[in-house]
């Protein structure tokens, strides 16, 4: 089932998730709507408060394309080790971040990655450049962070003003 993104205003993007205790069919069943939303939007990740959901859960998949068959990867209560130098990821973008908003974002350039698959299994993997870059920005949203909180006050400043002109402009 295709869920509803939720979009920059809204408050709960900006909360911590809770941490899942038990990967129950409730949690396989929001992994598999997840993942039918990301393809769907399209994007090459998602994290469940993008959806609603106050749970440490993002699917990925980012060397996904219209002519890259999918690998689907669902991470539970996933854990970044920066490893890498500090470079430019350019024009990042965001599902939840409205008018296809886009700016350069400094992240490392190397990460190692702790989570659990839907099975339990730990997993523990290194990712480079764009793979890092994806993992960055989706766990970041488990901690309440979206891409806008990293970049300059002036452009955020100018960003916030066409988000309020639009929300306006939405509700009249």
């Amino acid at each position: 089932m295709i869920l509803d993104l939720v979009t920059y205003p809204t408050a709960s993007l900006a909360q911590i998730c809770q941490p899942i205790t038990e990967i129950t069919p409730e949690i396989r069943q929001v992994a598999e709507d997840m993942l039918e939303t990301m393809y769907d939007a399209p994007g090459v990740g998602l994290a469940a408060p993008q959806v609603g959901k106050n749970i440490r859960m993002v699917v990925i998949d980012p060397e996904w394309s219209k002519d890259v068959p999918r690998k689907p990867r669902v991470l539970i209560n996933p854990v970044l080790t920066l490893l890498g130098d500090m470079v430019t990821s350019e024009q990042e973008g965001c599902l939840s971040v409205p008018l296809n908003y886009r700016a350069d974002v400094q992240r490392a350039s190397k990460v190692l990655l702790q989570a659990q698959d839907l099975d339990g299994n730990s997993i523990q993997e290194e990712h480079e450049d764009f793979y890092a870059y994806c993992l960055q920005h989706e766990i970041d949203h488990l901690d309440g962070v979206l891409f806008i909180d990293k970049i300059g006050r002036l452009r955020r400043t100018m960003y916030d003003a066409k988000v309020k002109k639009w929300l306006k402009r939405k509700t009249n």
